[in-house]
């Protein structure tokens, strides 16, 4: 084992999980503590369209079922295509694939199960998410090839994300909201908000993706400039999260929701310095958990006061 190997043998990476049992491995090769950035959104979407169809806990499974399937897929498959260059890089080198916990076929078979419960949730809400299924699919398998060519690769995966507080919308109406520009501010607010928490993910990983022909806004840019980036992307989140409340109309609890975000965004920015990167893992998980959680909870306090 080389040295770099060794280094990461001896630490485990943020959000996983100890031991060696098939929970703990199965749960940490999707990052399972990281369902709390976008399942909360999903949420979000279908609190936003009890305003104007009906909902039963029913839904609202199929809904939960739906996210957690197709993040699976998203997951597995980046595991596996970033396979090789995973076991490069020091701070992933002890990834399950990497290190044989987990093997390459038995990763496939879980995207193929996950994929079908994901069509077949999707089947069970109505036929435009179903129609719609395998672009969702399509898209958020795309993202794992988009650092090989672009550095862009971040709003793929913001874009990605943001599918799920729409899903969420459409699977309680069925329809495209009223007025259409609805969707679009919180798809922009999604976008934004996780592309730019990726950028300071990828702060780390500047001199191995430059050494491996990876792009990325940080290798393209720097980390100074990158830091820039990542919190103009996150203005622009604020102001969208604002303009979503005036467009549909909510009350002080969703305002309490966006000035939380804010205060939570600035603090995360506050964390992570070009100099100084030893806060990024509390940044990146720990005040993203909180936003997507307590914008919920601020919309669904909204919601019950309407």
């Amino acid at each position: 084992m080389s040295a770099s190997r060794a280094d990461a043998a001896g630490a485990r990476e943020g959000q996983t999980f100890a031991g060696a049992s098939a929970l703990a491995r199965w749960a940490s090769f999707v990052k399972l503590p990281h369902t709390v950035f976008a399942l909360p959104f999903a949420l979000v979407g279908v609190t936003l369209a009890t305003r104007v169809a009906p909902v039963t806990w029913a839904q609202v499974g199929w809904v939960v079922l739906a996210f957690t399937a197709a993040r699976w897929v998203a997951m597995a498959v980046n595991r596996i295509v970033d396979r090789d260059f995973d076991a490069r890089n020091p701070r992933t080198a002890m990834r399950e694939i990497p290190r044989g916990a987990i093997g390459v076929g038995a990763a496939w078979s879980t995207v193929a199960v996950a994929a079908a419960l994901f069509v077949w949730a999707a089947s069970r809400l109505n036929p435009l998410c179903l129609a719609l299924s395998p672009v969702a699919l399509g898209w958020v398998c795309f993202y794992s090839f988009t650092k090989r060519f672009t550095r862009y690769a971040h709003l793929v995966l913001g874009l990605g994300l943001a599918i799920a507080p729409v899903g969420g919308y459409l699977a309680i109406t069925g329809a495209w909201s009223e007025p259409w520009w609805l969707l679009l501010l919180l798809t922009l607010a999604i976008t934004t908000w996780s592309g730019g928490f990726d950028i300071l993910y990828a702060l780390p990983d500047v001199a191995f993706d430059r050494a491996n022909g990876l792009h990325s806004i940080p290798a393209a840019l720097g980390v100074p400039r990158a830091i820039v980036v990542a919190r103009t992307l996150h203005l622009v989140t604020v102001l969208a999260l604002a303009a979503t409340v005036v467009v549909a109309g909510l009350g002080g609890a969703a305002w309490a929701g966006v000035t939380l975000a804010a205060g939570l965004l600035a603090y995360e920015h506050s964390l992570v310095r070009a100099d100084d990167l030893s806060k990024l893992d509390a940044a990146f998980f720990t005040m993203n958990g909180v936003i997507s959680m307590g914008f919920l909870a601020c919309i669904l306090v909204d919601r019950w006061l309407a």
